[in-house]
């Protein structure tokens, strides 16, 4: 037409490429509804780089393996059908790369190989027609909410380069996968309030952009990149997010990517190795605090793994980039929140493996009547390490540490800690039973005891600087393992009287979560949870003077070697039986959005009958008449733990006093179902 008349074509590039269906219903009624020309332009910026490697001008990506644009790599494992030693004999360029049949392969190091490949037209044109329509969804308040990200969540779960994914969004939203510009928009959404500008605007739609998140991620599985594992873990800390599923493909993804393996020696740039390390180390924390809150076994084994621990030098940013807005997070305590939390994960960790996996159950229980000293010789070591680490904290993470007009993340820190002592005295009062030694059985008991009521002292602490702030994804039910444990203690009581003391202690912690839930929603979860527990329930009986576990009758033979055993260990220690602990123990005394779900009942105890007690009996010891006999004054309280109460000189002490109770197995059973997660 335009040779007819003698007129310059304007019409030089070839036609656009069909575009496939998007992760959108193509019925919805978003699917049809106009757009601007405006609108239109900002949707479809600027067109993505393929390949950082020719990118003009200066740019951290130009040596990134994790992050390219168009391609992805999967590591090359050692039984795989390619061997380093064949591998090392290509002729690799200058950059370590050579160009092989099914890819490029790109050698890291001697010994580290991957196989990098293009993605096809249609998965590019799947992807920024995703990206379009992710950005069509929240448009124009991107760079707002990616602001927030980095303001407030960002400096507490540091596993992204700020710099990088600024650099590639100032280009153009379009260098990134859908699923990471989804799940920065989707949490940052959470604190919309907190910019000026955008307080008073409507709030994009937060459920639309949740609805796109499962079938955008699977599009991502098999093309592995960091932002994929990135994705995933920040998709696991929205509202409502936590799946053990996602986190067993994210740990998969993640050897996919060789993030297992220690990259400090791979040419790489420097800030890829230290965001490897930290993206690492925040999946490894997913998967213990899934598998602790989930009840499943951990997915990642230390044998096979190598990481190195983080840095103080694997945090780009400092505290000369705070941002002076009001209700930010602070760098300097975010990094550290981090880096003490990942120390706990793995005391964690070894608490899950020596007395919650399968073989370790089972080895505990067929101790039988030594089942108790075994397991505190086991718990003494650890229980050494969380008191170590609680001893260490700087103290800008103390609970009572906040700045004025910041938000603070350590709510969350110490809650995971009070979550982790709970655990390892779960552990230990699975063998509390009444045929178990009167004294033994008193200092397990006020250890728990001491563990249960600290743990809410601190809930009682928190302030609006904690409980506006980021929020791990496992806190939600580290709440209500703290409910879970004191609920045990309740139903194991020996007399009405501790049975009511801690009943009247989950009713003030019930409280304490009922008015905080107003601004944190995720404690909502323990609220509703103590509501329809045994020990509240409406006719709900008040615990007798004896325990629910039965306990089976001494036979005559057995009261008479017990008699002998006490003049026996009367004569030769020349110390009355009453005395043994004291002697042989040597007592020296976090407004957040809600996060995850769980159906589970975690209450399976049938109601006890009813004691018809009336009058709340505070059975707490007199701690100052206490310290006199057990050397610790009253401010010393909060510094108890386990290895002070159950501190053995000589264990074979305790193994001789054991050794003629009976063990009774039903109790853990019970217990199995009491804690329902």
């Amino acid at each position: 037409m335009c040779q007819s008349r003698s007129e310059e074509c304007t019409f030089i590039q070839n036609p656009q490429r069909r575009k496939r269906k998007r992760a959108e219903d193509e019925n919805s009624p978003d699917a049809t509804r106009p757009r601007s020309p405006d609108s239109e332009r900002n949707i479809q910026a600027k067109p993505p780089i393929n390949d950082y490697t020719s990118l003009p001008g200066p740019s951290l990506l130009k040596q990134t393996l994790g992050l390219q644009n168009r391609q992805h790599g999967q590591y090359l494992g050692q039984t795989s059908e390619y061997d380093v030693r064949l591998i090392n004999l290509s002729p690799f360029n200058g950059r370590g790369e050579y160009v092989s049949t099914p890819g490029t392969l790109r050698r890291v190091s001697h010994h580290n190989h991957f196989l990098m490949k293009s993605e096809s037209q249609v998965e590019v044109d799947d992807e920024l027609a995703n990206l379009d329509l992710v950005e069509s969804i929240i448009q124009p308040h991107g760079r707002a909410l990616v602001d927030l990200y980095f303001r407030i969540i960002h400096p507490s779960f540091p596993i992204m380069n700020k710099k990088v994914f600024l650099e590639k969004y100032e280009r153009t939203y379009r260098e990134f996968t859908p699923p990471i510009l989804a799940a920065v928009y989707i949490l940052a959404l959470n604190w919309w309030s907190y910019t000026p500008e955008l307080v008073n605007l409507p709030k994009p739609d937060i459920q639309k952009l949740e609805k796109l998140v499962p079938q955008m991620m699977s599009g991502v599985l098999n093309r592995p990149k960091l932002s994929t594992v990135q994705a995933g873990l920040l998709i696991l800390q929205r509202p409502d997010g936590d799946s053990w599923a996602l986190t067993g493909q994210l740990v998969a993804v993640a050897q996919n990517l060789g993030l297992h393996l220690d990259c400090s020696n791979w040419k790489i740039p420097e800030w890829e190795r230290s965001l490897r390390k930290r993206l690492a180390w925040g999946l490894f924390m997913q998967d213990k605090w899934g598998a602790l809150i989930h009840g499943r076994p951990s997915l990642i084994y230390l044998d096979n793994w190598s990481v190195k621990p983080v840095e103080a030098r694997d945090f780009p940013e400092s505290s000369e980039d705070d941002d002076e807005e009001e209700g930010s997070s602070d760098i300097e305590t975010g990094h550290l929140t981090f880096i003490n939390m990942i120390s706990l994960t793995e005391i964690l960790t070894d608490i899950l493996d020596t007395f919650f996996t399968l073989r370790a159950t089972a080895n505990l229980s067929n101790e039988r009547q030594n089942a108790m000293t075994v397991t505190l010789e086991k718990a003494k070591p650890i229980q050494l390490r969380l008191k170590d680490w609680h001893a260490r904290l700087p103290q800008c993470l103390a609970i009572g540490e906040t700045r004025a007009r910041k938000l603070s993340p350590t709510g969350s820190l110490h809650l995971s800690y009070f979550a982790a002592e709970v655990t390892l005295h779960r552990a230990i009062i699975r063998f509390d039973i009444p045929s178990l030694d009167n004294h033994l059985r008193s200092i397990t008991r006020g250890a728990a005891r001491m563990r249960f009521t600290s743990a809410i002292e601190m809930v009682n602490t928190l302030e609006p600087a904690h409980l506006q702030c980021f929020w791990y994804f496992s806190s939600k039910v580290n709440l209500a393992i703290i409910a879970t444990f004191g609920s045990l203690l309740w139903a194991t009581s020996d007399n009405s009287e501790e049975a009511e003391f801690y009943k009247s202690q989950l009713a003030e912690y019930r409280w304490a979560l009922r008015v905080s839930s107003k601004a944190a929603e995720f404690m909502k979860f323990t609220v509703g949870m103590l509501d329809a527990s045994p020990v509240f329930l409406k006719n709900s009986a008040s615990k007798s003077s004896k325990t629910t576990t039965p306990a089976v009758p001494p036979t005559q033979e057995d009261v008479q070697e017990a008699h002998q055993e006490q003049q026996a260990f009367e004569i030769n220690t020349s110390q009355p039986m009453h005395d043994f602990n004291s002697e042989i123990y040597g007592v020296s005394n976090e407004v957040s959005p809600s996060i995850g779900t769980s159906t589970e009942n975690a209450f399976g105890y049938e109601m006890g009958t009813e004691a018809g007690v009336t009058n709340h009996i505070d059975t707490r010891p007199n701690w100052a008449d206490f310290a006199g006999n057990i050397n610790f004054t009253p401010g010393d309280i909060q510094d108890w733990s386990l290895d002070q109460l159950y501190n053995f000189e000589n264990f074979q002490v305790a193994e001789d006093i054991l050794a003629t109770r009976k063990f009774i197995e039903e109790y853990d059973e019970t217990g199995n179902n009491f804690a329902g997660f």
